[in-house]
Formats: structure tokens, sequence, C-alpha cells
């Protein structure tokens, strides 16, 4: 195939990771408001694809550079493309086995790790960004550690707050409360993980040629196909992640479930503002969903599930960095380029 034929395929391959992502990451953003029965599950991830979409209107396009930026990408060489095609398969691939299996492991770090194994196979660990890198090293723990902090911290507050009203008002009025908290957060995951699409599409326009490498605009029909990719791949979303996040960890009432989106929104929008990393939604709500679980009793939480989570999340980076590194291998050995 010609340059601008794999960098067609790779934007098309971008975009289906896209829907992945967003079908894979619908348990994010609708969990808590399915768990605690607000609204049904067709509802749900209709109205968190609606304000998916909407995010394309809030944030800006930083988290998009910063994905673009995680390989150097020397836009006179040509084979680049292939490492961007490669590391999507890498990031695809995992997501697909992890949401078959029901776990929740993290899209932006599926990607990470795809790119950049395909980044070292073609051209060694000289490639990588580091400093990029550490970015998004640090939101592997800091994400989930603020989510955790501040779900735990506003569902104390809200029960001080409302410890006088009887639990069936609380309930009503929290019902009401969640269809904000779960629209909030579905802007932070729409506004955060569409950009991480947009940044492999800038990537490897770079790669063929068809974006300077510095100073660049990124097209706006680039921005436009990958919220509505999120959208869409959120519309479609997937169950067996929601009975995990929502059902498996612990049992949330609608404050809760306000509590835990509230928090995950909040951590979302400050890291994509001021930091413009690309923080991992899994890893924010569950956190979330974790601090507001522990303020009732920390016996309600599920361990052992917990525990094969965070086992989904540390090898998350690790197997898809070395299925992207060794598609890069055979794309080369059978002549890609």
């Amino acid at each position: 195939m010609d340059v601008h034929t794999v960098v067609v395929v790779t934007i098309v391959a971008a975009l289906a990771f896209d829907i992945i992502n967003g079908f894979h990451d619908a348990a994010n953003s609708i969990a808590t408001i399915v768990s605690t029965r607000v609204l049904s599950p067709r509802l749900a991830v209709l109205w968190a694809a609606f304000f998916n979409f909407v995010a394309l209107w809030i944030f800006g396009t930083g988290v998009a550079k910063t994905i673009s930026g995680i390989i150097t990408i020397k836009p006179d060489d040509h084979a680049f493309v292939w490492v961007v095609l490669c590391g999507l398969t890498g990031a695809i691939t995992w997501n697909l086995l992890t949401w078959w299996w029901g776990l929740p492991s993290s899209s932006s770090h599926a990607l990470i790790g795809g790119v950049g194994g395909a980044g070292v196979a073609y051209a060694g660990f000289k490639v990588l960004v580091w400093k990029k890198i550490k970015l998004v090293l640090i939101f592997i723990l800091g994400a989930p550690l603020i989510g955790l902090v501040l779900g735990s911290t506003i569902m104390l507050l809200l029960s001080w707050l409302f410890r006088r009203w009887r639990p069936t008002k609380v309930d009503r009025v929290f019902r009401v409360g969640q269809l904000f908290s779960a629209g909030a957060y579905s802007i932070g995951h729409g506004g955060n993980d569409a950009q991480k699409t947009m940044g492999i599409i800038v990537a490897v326009m770079i790669a063929g040629g068809l974006l300077p490498a510095k100073g660049y605009q990124i097209p706006y029909w680039v921005e436009i196909s990958s919220y509505a990719a999120m959208a869409f791949g959120t519309a479609i979303g997937g169950w067996r992640i929601v009975k995990t996040m929502g059902m498996g960890l612990t049992h949330l009432k609608p404050v809760g479930g306000f509590a835990a989106e509230t928090a995950g929104a909040i951590t979302l929008g400050l890291v994509t503002f001021v930091y413009k990393a690309p923080v991992s939604t899994t890893h924010t709500i569950t956190g979330a969903i974790i601090g507001v679980g522990s303020t009732n009793k920390l016996r309600g939480i599920r361990w052992s599930l917990a525990g094969r989570i965070v086992w989904a999340w540390i090898f998350t980076i690790p197997a898809s960095f070395l299925v992207g590194f060794g598609c890069l291998k055979l794309a080369h050995a059978l002549g890609a380029w």
C-alpha cells in the first residue's frame, strides 16, 4: 500500500478504536446511574452519548497534542504511518479482550502502550518522549486517588448536609441530581477520550506528510469525527462492564451515585484543562466509587473484585505494548515498507 492509503486505513482504525473506546468506557459514564436505577441501561447510554458529543464545544485540543507527541515522528520517514497503525492494533486487541472478560481496563493506557510498543519496535526506546509518558504514568496513580478522595469527601459532606432528611426524600432529590452529575461526568469523559483519537489521527497525518510536525491546526473534521465516533460507541455501550463497575464493586444509592459522578467530573475537568493529560476515565470513576463506598463500610467494597481490576490496570500498558511491538515486527517481515 502507498503512504496515503495507509494513512486512510489508520484514520479508519483510529475511529474504530474511538467507537470501541466508547462502548468499552460506556460503563464509566452510566454505571452509577444504572445501578441506582435512575435510568434504564438504554436511556442511560443515550444520555451519556449526548453529553459525550456536547464536550466538543467545551474542551480544547491539549490532550490531543499530548497523545500525538508520545513518540517522536519524523515526517520524512513514512514508515511511521505503520507505527501508528500497529500501535492502534495493540490497543484495540487489548480493549476487546478486557471488554469480553468484563474488566474495566484503561483504553487510554492501551493506546499509549500499543503506540509505544510499535514505536520501540521500529526505532528503539529513543523514539519515546519521556516527558509525555511521565505525565501519563503520574495519573495512573493520581487519577484514582483524586477520584477516591473527592468521592469520599463529597459523600461525607452530603451525608452531613442531609442528615435530618428522610431517606426517601434524599433518594428522590438525588435521582434528579444524578441526571446532572452523570451528564457532567459524560462531558468530561467525552472531552478527554475523544481527544486521544484526535491525537492519533494527527500523528498519522504528520507521518504521512499531510500536516507539519509543529505549528499545525487540527482540522475541524478530525474533531467532529472523533467526538461523533465516541458518542456512537457510548450509545451501543457494553453492559458487561456496567455490571462490574456499578453493581459489582459496591452497592450505591442515588446520593452515592451523585457523589461518585461529581467527583469523577471534577477530576476529569481538572486534569484535562490544567495538565492536558490523557487521564484514564476508568481509573477515575473506579476510585470515586470506592471512595463513596468506603464512607459507609470498608467491608461493603468487594476487594477481591477491586483486586482483579487493579491487575487489569497493571497489565494494560505492558500487554498492549507487546501486541503493538509484535504487530510492527510482523508488518516489517511481510514487507510493508
